[in-house]
């Protein structure tokens, strides 16, 4: 009877210990998640996505992960998903974004990326019949960017004027708010440095009266679930991803230059946001 009894204790224990480390083999094989979340950006998440996955994939093997995924998204609602769901260690960010998830899920800046056509560099006021910004203030103003007038007000403008000034014209595409001015739905549209280049394409007649600061580029950041190792080397790794077999990767995904970052590189637009 006590025999029996070991023997089953015994093997409870064994697969107790087997089932540990199984859990143990699937946790450590689990692939790295990247968050790649660029608002206000041309195109769809389904059109991005084959490109964000070639660049993971090249991440991956120049840090030695055994498996990595990243998912592209273009508005916080699914990046938080994707976040909750994922727990994902790294992301890049547009810079708004950063500045609206940074203190929710406490992230931390590790580098930076300037990634060809992306806007959100610097912002416009443009306008066909307005002079300055005076000639805009109190008129219809078209924008895809009003949905975070946090950023607008305290980073863009500086001060300069608040949405509030405006009465505001609200657009859901890049195109679409230039349109608007073109149309005269609206004698002033806001857009950012990528839609400035096209608007002059769309109508001659359309110019700048108003321009904000150049703002920090796409910002890279790492999650808390990122263990303090793997983080620093792929911090230290990050310069390198777009050398040799990731150099023709990075020109596919616009990447101009890819860079190890600190908090200091974004200390001014991070403490206009936060006052």
């Amino acid at each position: 009877m006590r025999t029996t009894v070991f023997r089953s204790l015994l093997a409870t224990a064994v697969i107790a210990s087997a089932s540990g480390f199984l859990c143990a083999d699937a946790a450590a094989e689990a692939p790295i998640g990247v968050l790649v979340l660029r608002e206000h950006g041309v195109g769809s998440a389904a059109q991005a996505q084959p490109y964000v996955d070639k660049f993971v994939s090249v991440a991956a093997r120049q840090n030695g992960w055994s498996g990595a995924k990243g998912e592209y998204h273009t508005s916080r609602g699914n990046a938080e998903a994707f976040i909750s769901a994922q727990k994902p260690h790294y992301g890049i960010l547009s810079l708004g974004a950063f500045l609206g998830l940074k203190g929710k899920h406490n992230l931390e800046i590790i580098g930076q990326v300037a990634v060809n056509r992306a806007g959100g560099q610097q912002y416009h006021l443009i306008s066909k019949s307005a002079s300055d910004l005076a000639g805009c203030k109190g008129k219809t103003l078209a924008s895809d960017h009003a949905d975070d007038a946090k950023f607008i007000n305290k980073v863009v403008s500086k001060g300069a004027f608040k949405l509030d000034d405006f009465t505001m014209v609200t657009t859901t595409r890049p195109i679409q708010t230039i349109k608007k001015v073109v149309k005269g739905d609206a004698v002033c549209a806001l857009v950012d440095d990528a839609q400035l280049a096209e608007a002059g394409k769309i109508d001659a007649g359309l110019k700048s009266v108003w321009s904000s600061d150049k703002l920090p580029p796409m910002v890279v950041v790492a999650f808390p679930s990122a263990p303090a190792a793997e983080r620093k080397a792929f911090q230290a790794n990050l310069g390198k991803i777009c050398e040799g077999e990731g150099k023709a990767t990075c020109g596919e995904v616009g990447i101009l230059a890819l860079k190890s970052a600190s908090s200091s590189d974004y200390a001014g637009v991070v403490s206009a946001y936060d006052k």
